[in-house]
């Protein structure tokens, strides 16, 4: 399938008024509001939740990022393990997850000056303090997508396929990543932007980003879709960080795919195929955990870990004087 043409953009007078999906109190007054859409699937795959405009194509951001993994398998790079659940990641920028992404490179005769992400600092503020001490500076190794991007060159490397140009839309390996991005999600690629490290970013629906993640976890075993959530569900500490939701999701409710993405989206799938998908229009990352402990809710997720990914205080000092809270 081919992309079809980008979307007009929305005007005031024609841009949609999506739902409050969650707002910000704080000392007892509403100080503001992140609207957005959402959508919950039943274990079936009947939609049992609809906010908001889930049909519309959104960027995905880094949930993208299993489906662009599994198009390194396809392309015959041999990963398993950690090596695959770091291919999905933006990852926290640990040692762990640093000294890997080198060693992925150089299982196949690559560096870090092979990658074209932009030079950052690590995800994880805790990271990013411990790294800036040591004397670091930003760097292409340590940006959150060095595991996704290493994965891509391997897989040209193991091709023959052109090495600086792996992130060109038309190149082989972007091609692939279109076609299971569509073959997925059930659904043409809306339009074709570029992602934050660079890489080519796929829009679809939110209703069609749950629909690959729930395929994912059901897949037959073996197939390249179940090799990445299992790997995923394997090491979640490599997907995301140590301090990180997606890790603890995946980690304590066992089964659980969970996959973030920039400017406030986030996709999971539970094990017996109920999943959800939900995009905050502002990008307002504070409004994702708690929106996200609401759908689990939802859902019928009940764990402790759940309310730990809600939590979200706002602080008068050193004091919680609010909170950012689920509206729906």
């Amino acid at each position: 399938m081919t992309p079809s043409a980008a979307r007009t953009p929305a005007t005031p007078d024609t841009a949609p008024c999506l739902p409050v999906l969650a707002e910000d109190v704080r000392s007892g007054f509403t100080e503001g509001h992140h609207r957005g859409s959402l959508v919950l699937l039943a274990a079936d795959g009947s939609v049992e939740l609809a906010l908001g405009e889930p049909a519309a194509p959104v960027f995905p951001r880094s949930s993208n990022k299993p489906m662009q993994a599994a198009a390194v398998l396809r392309a015959g790079l041999d990963l398993s393990g950690e090596r695959l659940a770091l291919a999905a990641a933006s990852h926290s920028g640990e040692g762990f997850h640093l000294d890997l992404v080198r060693k992925v490179l150089g299982e196949h005769g690559l560096s870090p000056d092979d990658l074209q992400t932009p030079p950052d600092l690590p995800l994880d503020p805790v990271e990013a303090e411990t790294y800036l001490v040591s004397g670091q500076v930003r760097d292409r190794l340590a940006m959150n997508c060095s595991g996704k991007h290493a994965a891509m060159l391997a897989a040209c490397a193991l091709n023959g396929w052109d090495l600086a140009g792996y992130l060109d839309p038309a190149h082989p390996l972007q091609r692939l990543v279109h076609q299971v991005v569509e073959e997925a999600t059930g659904e043409e690629v809306a339009t074709v932007g570029t992602d934050g490290c660079g890489a080519p970013l796929m829009a679809v629906s939110l209703v069609g980003l749950t629909r690959a993640f729930r395929g994912f976890v059901l897949a037959e075993p073996g197939s390249v879709e179940r090799r990445v959530a299992d790997a995923m569900r394997a090491h979640p500490e490599y997907v995301a960080g140590t301090r990180r939701h997606d890790t603890w999701l995946m980690r304590e409710v066992p089964g659980t795919l969970s996959k973030v993405g920039a400017e406030a989206v986030q996709a999971v799938a539970l094990a017996d195929g109920r999943a959800l998908a939900f995009k905050i229009d502002d990008g307002g990352a504070r409004a994702l955990g708690p929106v996200l402990a609401r759908a689990l809710g939802l859902l019928g997720v009940d764990a402790p870990v759940v309310a730990r990914i809600g939590r979200a205080p706002l602080m008068g000092g050193p004091a919680e004087v609010g909170e950012v809270r689920a509206a729906f």
